[in-house]
Parts: C-alpha cells; structure tokens; sequence
C-alpha cells in the first residue's frame, strides 16, 4: 500500500489531530520528524507532506534531495509562506500590499476534486473573518496550473505544477488539511495517492 510521509516539528497535539483528519481505510500516513528526513528513504513514499512551521532553512540544503524525489515521480504538497528555496521552480512568497477585504477575497481560477464541494465563499470566510486562507502569493513556474488567487489582483494562491515525472501542490497560505471548509484533507489525501499522472 503506498504511503504518505508527513513531516512533524515537535508539535504532537497538532500532529495527532491532522493524522485524524486523514484517517481512512487504505490511507497509511507515516509521521517523521524533519530533522530525521536523512535518514528517511523518500521513494518509499507516494508523497510528502510539508507544513507552515517547518524549517525552511533545513529543507532549502535538501532542495537537491527534493527536487530529484519529484524528478522520479514522487508528490509534494506544502502549504504556507516561502522564504527559502526549498521547492523547485517557484519564488519566494510575497504578502498582500493591504488588508482590505477585497484583497483578501478567494477566487477560484480552476475546479479540482481537492476543493469538491466548497465555494470561494467557503475559502474567503471563517466565521465571518476573512483572510484566515491566504495573505499573500508566489509567482508560479511556467506551465504551472493555478487553482486558487486572492485579491482584486488575483495573485496566485494555490498552485500545482510538474517537476520530472512528479508533481507540486502549493499552498500559500497556513495548513491546507487544516482548513475546516467541506473535505479538504480527505480529498487532499486521496489526491496525494491518485498517481503523479493526475494533476
């Protein structure tokens, strides 16, 4: 059965309750701590899951090690702000100039089954407040798919694109499985195990 290796940072409680939210019958997600990603054989593994509070300077001397698991066939989904390189092709994150509600609102650029049954309005409100998915945006690589833009400028927000055989899901915002809205993390983690052919 292919597994799904999602990285932790020492925060057991929060690791707990997302590994909940991706419990199914077929799903085996397999907790690692980053700091023991050496050690860890990659291609075991149908994808790799990367938070927000990882060490982004620590994976940025792995990006080598990264972008050759994608180049074999391997998936990638990270969500939060990029401010060292370790993913290939994209920039670095850039925040939104103001805070403005319509800077803050989501638009949805392309359907994917991840989104399946949540609306923009879902993504743009939680309780009532805006901003909670997204404040700010990465330029994409070429030939990258846009799923996701935030603000009268409709900044790139989620993004997925190939690397070699595999594929990127980024998110830009905080955890992507930990957004309340529909199914995200079911469908984000039958994603994951689709098969990089499906984009």
């Amino acid at each position: 059965m292919p597994s799904i290796l999602m990285l932790t940072y020492g925060h057991a409680a929060e690791t707990g309750a997302a590994l909940r939210r991706f419990a199914a019958p077929g799903r085996d997600v397999v907790p690692r701590d980053q700091y023991a990603l050496d050690e860890e054989p990659l291609e075991h593994h149908a994808a790799l899951v990367i938070g927000m509070h990882a060490d982004q300077r620590h994976l940025a001397a792995r990006a080598g090690r990264l972008a050759g698991y994608l180049a074999q066939g391997g998936t990638i989904a990270a969500s939060g702000h990029l401010a060292y390189p370790f993913l290939p092709d994209v920039s670095g994150f850039q925040p939104l100039p103001t805070g403005h509600l319509d800077d803050l609102r989501i638009h949805r650029e392309a359907a994917h089954p991840i989104w399946a049954g949540v609306s923009e309005q879902d993504l743009t409100f939680r309780r009532g407040v805006a901003g909670f998915y997204g404040r700010g945006w990465h330029i994409p690589p070429p030939r990258a798919r846009v799923l996701h833009s935030v603000g009268r400028e409709h900044r790139p927000l989620d993004i997925m694109w190939r690397h070699g055989k595999g594929r990127v899901l980024l998110h830009g915002g905080n955890d992507l499985w930990s957004f309340g809205a529909g199914d995200i993390a079911r469908n984000l983690f039958d994603w994951l195990l689709a098969g990089p052919e499906v984009l």
